[in-house]
């Protein structure tokens, strides 16, 4: 599956996960170390902002804090979105935090980095996040063959935890992220 695709799929479970988010569970932890549900969001906010830019083959505007992550997310989502369909947008070299990135790769990357972030949010606040097996399947396959050992630093990606048994293809492929399930 064309990753633009697998955003299409991801980007609104994300928006529907975020949207009825309230004060108290902004701060709530979440399985990402260190994050809260607010920095979860703020990481999002960001990443997609300065990505798109990288996606139109633009340099990124100064990135400032969202003084309400909840009321931001939904535009940041559309502009990554949009960016990553222009034209160009997967021939590009993209700058990511861990090196120079084929721009079809780092949007796999993107798309993997949203459906693991909706599962941190879901299990943080107590909602259902049921993403389509198809883009699971896909961007779990993805995931195993690009994260490598040098990633595994425990703040990008811990080293990768025993999933219960008869756990989701979801539950396997936060494990492997390193997360604790």
């Amino acid at each position: 599956m064309d990753p633009r695709n697998q955003l299409d799929e991801i980007l609104p479970l994300l928006n529907e996960l975020v949207a009825p988010l309230d004060d108290a569970q902004l701060d709530a932890p979440t399985p990402c170390a260190n994050f809260t549900v607010r920095n979860v969001l703020e990481h999002m906010i960001g990443g997609a902002t300065m990505f798109a830019a990288a996606f139109r083959g633009e340099s990124p505007a100064p990135a400032g804090a969202a003084t309400d992550p909840v009321a931001a997310f939904p535009a940041a989502m559309a502009e990554l979105r949009a960016a990553v369909r222009s034209p160009g947008a997967l021939d590009r070299t993209i700058a990511a935090p861990f090196g120079d990135v084929p721009g079809e790769s780092f949007a796999r990357f993107v798309a993997m980095d949203g459906l693991v972030h909706g599962w941190d949010i879901a299990t943080a606040t107590g909602q259902s996040y049921e993403p389509p097996a198809g883009v699971v399947a896909e961007v779990d396959a993805f995931t195993r063959q690009a994260i490598s050992d040098g990633m595994r630093d425990g703040d990008t990606f811990a080293a990768p935890v025993e999933a219960p048994a008869g756990a989701s293809a979801l539950v396997r492929l936060v494990a492997f992220t390193g997360r604790d399930v």
